[in-house]
């Protein structure tokens, strides 16, 4: 089933195991496609019948060992066409989401190889998130979710979700980016570059941090 909508499920159900360990459910499947719940299971079955996914009634979805090759396959372009954008091209890190969305589906391999190349291969996206190489498989730094480090942690800001543009937008204006040196005072509130600074609405659900 090579489509961009299959594409699009695999590609959710990556990113939800991407940074925790709890597999995604059928209802936020739909949440986050923005679907009813009827059609993702109706495609959930058919994922599963082509071998990409594992389900079983009113349990979690998974991926099988198929459908994360399948998965890492989009989500690299994916990332490499975001790096391409912001390097060659000088988007803005919440600018390039929806291009890339477009342009995954219609880049052939051979020129994203070359776009690899010329970019160095890189690891990261602009976003923090991990590039998988062309075998799948991917480079990642222990971490923790901000909202979930204590006060007085120290560490760099691996990760920052690309799902809310305004919210990245709030970030960079009070400076703070992907590698940046945090450390955490308050549930509101961190330490960067000597000054404490007031988290936006979100940032603590947003912002990954080395561990």
């Amino acid at each position: 089933m090579e489509s961009p909508v299959a594409d699009d499920y695999l590609k959710a159900i990556y990113h939800h195991t991407e940074w925790q360990n709890d597999p995604i459910t059928p209802s936020q499947l739909a949440a986050v496609l923005g679907l009813a719940p009827s059609s993702v299971t109706e495609m959930v079955k058919k994922l599963a019948a082509q071998g990409l996914v594992t389900h079983r009634p009113y349990g979690p979805v998974s991926l099988t060992a198929a459908g994360q090759r399948r998965a890492a396959g989009v989500i690299r372009r994916h990332r490499l066409i975001e790096t391409w954008l912001v390097r060659e091209f000088g988007y803005a890190w919440d600018e390039v989401h929806d291009e890339a969305e477009i342009l995954e589906h219609a880049l052939s391999d051979r020129l994203l190889e070359g776009i690899d190349a010329r970019l160095g291969r890189p690891r990261f996206d602009p976003h923090g998130d991990a590039i998988p190489d062309a075998t799948g498989s991917v480079d990642r730094e222990p971490f923790v979710l901000l909202s979930a480090a204590a006060p007085g942690h120290a560490g760099r800001v691996l990760r920052v979700s690309d799902r809310d543009p305004e919210l990245l937008r709030a970030l960079v204006e009070r400076g703070i980016d992907v590698g940046h040196e945090l450390e955490v005072v308050s549930k509101e509130t961190v330490r960067a570059d000597g000054v404490n600074v007031e988290l936006p609405p979100g940032a603590g659900e947003s912002v990954w941090l080395t561990r």
